[in-house]
C-alpha cells in the first residue's frame, strides 16, 4: 500500500506538468459538453480525436481521452435532470428522480448532489485503483459467461421490481424490452431476426436512440398535455447557496453515494459492466434498501445520488482491466486502448513495470480531472437551472430538437430519427395506460448481455445447462434470484394467513 501511494505521488507530479494540466482541462470541458449533447457520446468524440493524440506524448494523449470519458458522466446528468433527456446513456437512471425534482423546484439540489456525488465517487475510485486496483484483476477474471449470465438474469428480475404499478405490467415491459433486444443479426448464426429486410435494423436498436424516444419525446407529449399547469418549474431562488443541496439532502445522500461508489467500482472492473450497468444496479439497490420505496420515481434524491456516484466510479474503474489485462470493459475504453496501441504501448500486466509513468500518470490525472470537473460544474448550476424558466410551449420543441439532432448524429440516419419519434409516441401511450418505461429500457439493455453470455455458457457446457449450477458464484446468484421471485408470493400468503380469522 505504501509503495502504491509513493507511485501515486510520482504520477501526481506527471499529471501536474503544464501540458498534462492543459489536456486534462480540455478533456474535462469536452467531456461535459459531450455529456450535455444527446447522441454525440464519448465514443464518437474519442474516435474523432484519435488523430490528434498522435501529436501528443502517450501519457498526455490518454489523459485527454480519459478526461472526455469520465467528464461525459458529469455532463450527462444535466439534460437528464432539466429535460428528462439523458445526455449520456449512463445517465438514464438519473431521469427517473432528477427530472421530478426539477419539476418540484429542486433542480439545483439534483444537479448539485450529482456533481458532488460524482466527485466523491471519482476521487474514491481513483484512490482505490491506486491502492488495490491491480489485485482485483484476478477477481475480475473469475467472472466468465456462466457467472455473467446468472448476474444478468438477477438484473432482469430486479428490473421488474422497480416498475410502478402492477407486477404484471412490469413484467410485460420486461418482455417487450427483451423482444426489442433480439432485433438484428444473431451473433452466433449470423441470421437476421425481426429486421424485416430493413438494413438499418441489422445492428439492432441503439440504446441512446431508444432512451431519447422513450423519455425525451414522450415527456414532450406529456408536457403539451399538461401545458396549462407546467408552463415553468418553480425556482425558489437565484442564489447559488440556496440552489445547492441542503443538510437534509446530504444526510439522505451519504449512504447512496458510498454504496454507489463501491458498487460502481467493482462493476467497472468487470468487462461488460461499465457506467450504464452500474447506474442501473445502484438505483435498484437504493430502492430495495429504502424504507419508503414509493418515493422513487417521484423525486427521491437518493435516486440521483446513488446512480451518479456509481456511473462515475465505474467509468474510472473500467481503466483497470484495460491497462492491467488488455481487456477493454466497454466500447469507449476499447477506443482508448486503440490509442495506446497507436503509441506503441501494449496494455497488459507488464505495463506496471515497462511504463509505470504512463499508468500512474493516468491514475493521478483522474484526481486532477475530477477536481476540475466539480469546479467547472457547480458554479454553472445557477445558469443551468434558469433553463427551467423556459415556457413549456418553447421547451417541448426544444426537447424534440435535441432528440432529433442526437438521433441523427448517431449514424447520420433519418431512420434513427423515425425510431425516436415512433418510440416517443408509443411510450406516451404506454405511460397513459399506466405502464412504467424503466423496466422496458433496462430489459433492453440486459437482453443482449443475457443472450450472449447464456449461449456462450451453453457452448462451454456442451449444451448442458447444468454448467450454470456447477459454478459456486452462478449457483449462489441463481438461488438469490429464485428467492426474490418467490418473495412476493410468500409475503402475500403470509399476509392472508395473518388476516384469516381463527
Amino acid at each position: 500500500m505504501l509503495d502504491s501511494l509513493t507511485q501515486l505521488l510520482m504520477g501526481l507530479g506527471i499529471a501536474l506538468e503544464p501540458t498534462n494540466l492543459a489536456v486534462a482541462l480540455l478533456g474535462a470541458i469536452l467531456g461535459t459538453a459531450v455529456g450535455v449533447l444527446p447522441g454525440l457520446g464519448p465514443s464518437a468524440t474519442v474516435s474523432l480525436l484519435l488523430p490528434v493524440t498522435m501529436v501528443l506524448d502517450q501519457t498526455s494523449a490518454i489523459i485527454l481521452l480519459a478526461g472526455i470519458y469520465y467528464g461525459s458522466q458529469y455532463g450527462g446528468s444535466i439534460t437528464s435532470v432539466l429535460m428528462r433527456v439523458p445526455g449520456e446513456a449512463s445517465s438514464v437512471m438519473t431521469c427517473f428522480d432528477g427530472y421530478p425534482m426539477a419539476r418540484q423546484g429542486r433542480a439545483g439540489a439534483a444537479l448539485g448532489i450529482s456533481a458532488f456525488g460524482s466527485f466523491i465517487a471519482g476521487i474514491s475510485a481513483t484512490l482505490a485503483i491506486a491502492i488495490v486496483g491491480p489485485a482485483f484483476t484476478s477477481v475480475a477474471l473469475a467472472f466468465g459467461p456462466v457467472e455473467k449470465a446468472s448476474i444478468v438474469l438477477l438484473g432482469l428480475v430486479l428490473a421488474a421490481s422497480i416498475g410502478g404499478g402492477s407486477r404484471a405490467k412490469a413484467w410485460t415491459m420486461v418482455a417487450l424490452g427483451l423482444l426489442l433486444s433480439t432485433t438484428g443479426v444473431d451473433l452466433i448464426s449470423g441470421e437476421e431476426r425481426f429486421a424485416f429486410g430493413i438494413s438499418y435494423l441489422r445492428d439492432g436498436f441503439n440504446i441512446a436512440v431508444l432512451a431519447m424516444g422513450l423519455f425525451g419525446v414522450s415527456e414532450m407529449l406529456m408536457m403539451i398535455e399538461r401545458r396549462s399547469s407546467a408552463e415553468s418549474a418553480p425556482i425558489p431562488s437565484y442564489r447559488l447557496r440556496e440552489l445547492l443541496p441542503t443538510g437534509k439532502d446530504w444526510q439522505a445522500s451519504r449512504g447512496p453515494i458510498a454504496r454507489g461508489t463501491v458498487l460502481g467500482f467493482f462493476l467497472g472492473l468487470l468487462p461488460g459492466g461499465g457506467a450504464l450497468v452500474a447506474g442501473f444496479a445502484s438505483y435498484l439497490l437504493e430502492k430495495k434498501l429504502s424504507r419508503s420505496p414509493e418515493r422513487f420515481g417521484k423525486g427521491a434524491i437518493e435516486g440521483v445520488a446513488g446512480p451518479e456516484s456509481a456511473n462515475n466510479a465505474a467509468a474510472q474503474a473500467s481503466f483497470i482491466p484495460m491497462l492491467c489485462l488488455g481487456i477493454p470493459a466497454n466500447a469507449v475504453i476499447g477506443i482508448i486502448m486503440g490509442a495506446l496501441l497507436m503509441q506503441n504501448v501494449v496494455p497488459g500486466p507488464q505495463i506496471l513495470t515497462e511504463h509505470p509513468e504512463l499508468f500512474w500518470g493516468i491514475v493521478a490525472s483522474m484526481l486532477v480531472g475530477n477536481a476540475m470537473l466539480v469546479v467547472l460544474n457547480v458554479p454553472l448550476i445557477r445558469i443551468f437551472v434558469l433553463l427551467l424558466r423556459i415556457p413549456a410551449a418553447m421547451m417541448a420543441p426544444l426537447i424534440v430538437l435535441f432528440c432529433v439532432i442526437g438521433a441523427f448524429s448517431m449514424n447520420n440516419s433519418l431512420f434513427d430519427v423515425g425510431v425516436v419519434i415512433g418510440c416517443g409516441v408509443v411510450a406516451y401511450g404506454l405511460r397513459k395506460a399506466g405502464f412504467d418505461l424503466a423496466p422496458l429500457l433496462l430489459a433492453f439493455l440486459l437482453g443482449s448481455l443475457l443472450e450472449e453470455n447464456l449461449r456462450q455458457g451453453l457452448i462451454l457446457g456442451l449444451g448442458n445447462p447444468r454448467i450454470f449450477v456447477e459454478s459456486p458464484i452462478s449457483l449462489t446468484v441463481i438461488l438469490f434470484t429464485v428467492a426474490i421471485l418467490i418473495a412476493p408470493a410468500v409475503r402475500d400468503l403470509r399476509t392472508r394467513l395473518i388476516r384469516k380469522p381463527c
